[in-house]
């Protein structure tokens, strides 16, 4: 049945997952991941084989969920976070991503050019892991949720000029005339993407939602969304990101709620497939011959970006739990990371090397993250008893 059967054995394989994780009273996404792991190639028993055609799929499915993640974000409830959003998260990436680029070249041994790409990846956060987990536990409406979010779009929107800049790095020869060239066209397809999501989608879903058929409604909103993604991908741009951006524009429409209601179940099942996907990445062969370097190169990514972000949020004023929430909310790699490391390595651009320890990092911290983030209070409440107990 070729890729069919892949299918249904990923949907079991993530049932099982989903199932165990949730007796173990984990998030459902570690269930996945640990599924991926399972019937990926690199371990024995149930095996997918149609990796590739998979991977096209879960390609789609990531923007899908994008989309649909986009759909949730309103600008609006942002407002109250620009600040730390617009000035906050672009010293973080900076910050993070030149810290990672040093660590890469100090202490991992990797080339100057693989350890910026690695820089560049650590530096983003998984916009899906946390917002399924803040919907999880119920906290998708704080105002920490809100910093974090606000931190993620500003994030997610830096892998334009990352995508830009960084392969300039092979041959820096004639390298500006190129990066003009390349940046025009991203201001043109982001100004397009800009114009289409705010006027030309809400007028197309106006005339479904006249014709009185939720299923044809359904259709045109998914078609809009991996629509506007193949555009950006045409353009040079990422699939995904422009997916993600149509879906950002369209949540200030009046059809936002109901599109994304409609796309929920779709979402879902997509996001079963990414994160299965993800796990299936996983390589154990490569972390056994790699140990040494993957675990420190993982305690480190999510020490540092918690200190780093924590220090951040309570530097533009909040307090409390806040940073706490944040740091370690935000404390994993993103799933753009796992686009930037196709790119640079298809390109040729990076080493298997360090191919194998961005891929790596990002699904350990990804799975890790829920675990990670739950820790938030409990250890915000110690630091405040024992900065209260302090002898002043």
């Amino acid at each position: 049945m070729g890729i069919a059967s892949d299918f249904v054995l990923i949907l079991i394989a993530g049932l099982v997952g989903g199932l165990l994780a949730r007796l173990l009273r984990m998030p459902l996404l570690v269930g996945y991941v640990a599924a991926g792991v399972v019937v990926g190639p690199y371990t024995a028993g149930p095996t997918v084989v149609q990796i590739h055609d998979i991977e096209l799929l879960a390609e789609i499915g990531v923007a899908l969920l994008l989309f649909s993640l986009g759909l949730e974000i309103s600008f609006r409830d942002l407002k109250p976070v620009r600040r730390i959003a617009l000035i906050g998260g672009p010293i973080q990436i900076v910050l993070m991503a030149g810290a990672g680029a040093l660590a890469g070249i100090k202490f991992l041994g990797l080339p100057v050019t693989d350890s910026v790409w690695l820089g560049a990846m650590i530096s983003l956060s998984s916009t899906m892991v946390v917002l399924k987990t803040l919907a999880e536990s119920e906290r998708s409406s704080t105002l920490a949720s809100r910093v974090m979010i606000g931190l993620l779009v500003v994030q997610d929107l830096a892998v334009i000029p990352m995508l830009i800049i960084l392969p300039q790095l092979a041959d820096p020869s004639g390298a500006l005339p190129r990066l003009a060239r390349a940046g025009g066209i991203a201001v043109v397809v982001l100004a397009a993407m800009i114009v289409i999501g705010r006027w030309l989608l809400p007028m197309l879903l106006a005339r479904v939602v006249a014709l009185g058929s939720r299923e044809l409604f359904l259709v045109a909103v998914v078609a809009s969304g991996v629509g506007v993604g193949y555009a950006a991908h045409a353009a040079g741009l990422s699939f995904a990101l422009g997916a993600f951006v149509a879906g950002i524009v369209l949540s200030e429409s009046e059809f936002s709620h109901q599109a994304l209601s409609d796309v929920i179940p779709l979402r879902d099942i997509f996001g079963l497939l990414f994160f299965v996907t993800v796990g299936m990445l996983f390589d154990p062969r490569f972390v056994w011959e790699h140990a040494g370097e993957v675990a420190l190169a993982t305690l480190s990514i999510i020490v540092g970006k918690a200190l780093l972000l924590g220090l951040l949020t309570r530097a533009f004023g909040y307090t409390n739990m806040a940073p706490w929430i944040v740091g370690l909310g935000l404390a994993q790699i993103g799933e753009f990371s796992f686009v930037m490391a196709r790119s640079a390595f298809g390109a040729g651009l990076i080493t298997n090397t360090a191919y194998g320890l961005g891929l790596t990092c990002t699904i350990l911290t990804m799975a890790l993250s829920p675990l990670v983030s739950s820790a938030a209070l409990p250890l915000g409440r110690i630091w405040e008893r024992r900065h209260k107990s302090a002898p002043t």
